[in-house]
């Protein structure tokens, strides 16, 4: 399968944090996604983009903070994360970038 743009607009980015380092060892991968999408669409991107096998996708919408910036009051824009488990034998390096 190729890659199309508008897989590249539903993944994001990968997260790479102390948790997301840990989920991997339970073979998942956690990405920041696109907020309008919905589990299949994130799965069909994950599979197409990486040439993996999906068994699960797992989503979470993070609020934005409210914040200060320079002394102005501000809030943080929304983030929605997606927790993807792989089947058993596929792996996805994220240090590596996208295909």
């Amino acid at each position: 399968m190729t890659a199309t743009p508008a897989q590249y607009d539903i993944i994001r980015r990968p997260v790479i944090t102390e948790k997301a380092t840990l989920a991997s060892e339970s073979n998942a991968v956690v990405f920041e996604v696109a907020p309008e999408a919905t589990k299949p669409l994130i799965k069909q991107a994950v599979e197409a983009l990486f040439g993996v096998k999906v068994k699960a996708v797992n989503t979470v919408v993070t609020k934005g903070k409210n914040k200060r910036f320079r002394g102005r009051p501000g809030t943080r824009n929304d983030v929605k994360k997606a927790y993807v488990t792989l089947e058993e034998g596929h792996t996805i390096d994220v240090s590596t970038g996208l295909a």
